[in-house]
């Protein structure tokens, strides 16, 4: 029953984010440095996410086949690759360094 105590809660809590979210007057929306932070937000929220998977693992910093697929997508972004370039030789590069026993 606990996990049902706990289903609503977290249902609860963001139908009520999702309000304050609707409730905020439009004049605050409209500064700028609102419209800043909201632009760069989802960017920051996404390379934190990024380095927690690649390079943590529980307690400890790992460098392992994740960081040097990491590693060649970046380049592949740096080299203005498609997209699709971008995330496959993130793939081969990490699969082959796992497969290499990294």
């Amino acid at each position: 029953m606990s996990t049902w105590i706990a289903i609503g809660a977290t249902a609860l809590g963001c139908y009520v984010v999702k309000l304050a979210g609707l409730l905020v007057p439009v004049g605050v929306l409209e500064r700028p440095l609102v419209r800043r932070l909201a632009a760069l937000l989802p960017v920051a929220l996404l390379a934190a996410l990024t380095a927690e998977q690649t390079f943590a693992d529980g307690h400890a910093l790992v460098f392992d086949a994740r960081a040097a697929g990491l590693a060649a997508a970046a380049l592949a972004l740096v080299l203005r690759a498609p997209f699709l370039l971008v995330v496959g030789s993130a793939v081969i590069v990490t699969a082959g360094a796992r497969a290499m026993g990294g």
